[in-house]
């Protein structure tokens, strides 16, 4: 999360590939901020199919990504700035603080540090690392250590090579969420939650500007809804995914979205197992940070176009929820001028990103 630094590039590609679907949005850099050009989203699953994860491969990924450039009409042989972006249980990401060390011994003590803060061992890990800020009374460094496989960056570039791109800067999901946000909107004093609700996860970023960077991920998304109505309706994968998205938690008949948990009062529900989850990474991070300062819980991602879901988080969690607009402050072309699509969020981070 470079903010210091200037965008380069004139035009620019973010690419989020998700399990779901695949989102690509085209900026145009200018004097102050960015103009959207064009976006397009293409799910990687037959409609009406229900996906099981152990079961989808990055094979499904090349073709739609060709269909989407073709879509968008852009040759991948003539982008010159694209980043894209990797996520899921290889990867890691941790704020740490340090001594101060000169720039050519940091690089490698901060491997061995790595080691004792990140999950992925030395011999699989690619490391990379961001100065966040030197501290003026101890000279103590704040650094964000981003960790990933070698094996999951080596797939994320066959992918793009396989059809012509030419990988350029990729990023971990977590920043990139944390980036849509960041480069985009006027932040005040606090701590901000961000909720990327995809289809197999929901991916949590903790961000304030004085405060420290958090990010984890949460074994609930979008799919998890769709199976509560499958198992409570006796509805179809495909049934209840169109029910999901007519009526959200609320049952028929019903205004009130917390009368509108979707099963028996004995069982949890996916919008508690989220809310739960969040609960307790916000008393971890409060002791770790020592700031409880929370402004907001800003939603992204395609679930978080569910309705009676921000209601329901703010209701459970105290603190006030809104789905986030990531389009605030972009110009935009007439055809998308009231476009404000949280799905959208984690690509729109990608292409702004300071090269």
């Amino acid at each position: 999360m470079a903010k210091t630094k200037t965008a380069k590039f004139k035009e620019s590609i973010g690419l989020d590939i998700g399990n779901h679907s695949i989102k690509m949005v085209h900026l145009k850099k200018l004097h102050h901020g960015f103009k959207l050009v064009n976006y397009e989203i293409q799910s990687t699953i037959p409609e009406g199919i229900e996906p099981i994860l152990s079961d989808l491969s990055p094979d499904r990924f090349a073709p739609i990504l060709a269909s989407i450039l073709k879509s968008l009409k852009l040759n991948p042989k003539k982008i010159k700035h694209i980043v894209s972006s990797i996520g899921g249980d290889n990867t890691s990401i941790k704020q740490i603080k340090t001594i101060f060390l000169p720039e050519d011994e940091l690089e490698s003590a901060l491997f061995f540090e790595a080691k004792k803060h990140l999950p992925i061992s030395g011999a699989e890990m690619l490391l990379d690392y961001q100065v966040l800020s030197v501290e003026e009374k101890t000279n103590n460094m704040n650094i964000l250590l981003a960790s990933a496989t070698k094996k999951l960056l080596q797939e994320h570039t066959n992918i793009l090579t396989s059809i012509g791109l030419t990988p350029g800067i990729v990023d971990l999901e977590s920043l990139a969420v944390a980036n849509s946000f960041t480069l985009n909107t006027f932040i005040e004093d606090g701590v901000y939650v961000i909720l990327n609700i995809g289809a197999f996860k929901t991916n949590m970023v903790i961000y304030g500007a004085k405060t420290k960077f958090f990010a984890r991920d949460i074994a609930w998304g979008g799919y998890n809804f769709t199976k509560d109505i499958m198992k409570q309706k006796k509805m179809s994968y495909e049934e209840a995914e169109k029910y999901k998205f007519e009526h959200g938690l609320k049952k028929e008949g019903t205004e009130t979205e917390n009368s509108s948990l979707i099963l028996d009062i004995t069982e949890k529900t996916t919008a508690e197992h989220i809310t739960q989850d969040v609960k307790r990474s916000l008393r971890f991070y409060v002791k770790e940070a020592g700031s409880s300062d929370f402004k907001k819980i800003l939603l992204v991602g395609g679930g978080a176009k569910l309705i009676g879901f921000p209601e329901f988080v703010e209701d459970q969690l105290k603190v006030p929820t809104e789905i986030y607009n990531p389009f605030v402050n972009l110009d935009k072309v007439e055809k998308f001028s009231d476009e404000q699509n949280p799905q959208l969020a984690l690509a729109l981070g990608l292409a702004m990103r300071p090269e």
